[in-house]
């Protein structure tokens, strides 16, 4: 089960509450403005700034 639609639309990233999207393979949320992904865990959206893998650059 992947994370609802409904759910995406109200998680922000919890650095710059700016918004997330899914990354390509749907186990992580990316935060274009921060370059952090969020893990995804047991359909779970881990959003701890401490867990937050940084995006390699473009």
């Amino acid at each position: 089960m992947a994370v609802s639609k409904e759910l995406l639309d109200i998680l922000a990233c919890p650095k710059c509450r700016g918004e997330l999207h899914l990354n390509e393979k749907g186990d992580g949320l990316i935060c274009d403005a921060c370059r952090l992904l969020y893990e995804i865990r047991d359909d779970i959206p881990i959003m701890l700034i401490d867990e937050a893998k940084p995006l390699e650059a473009p």
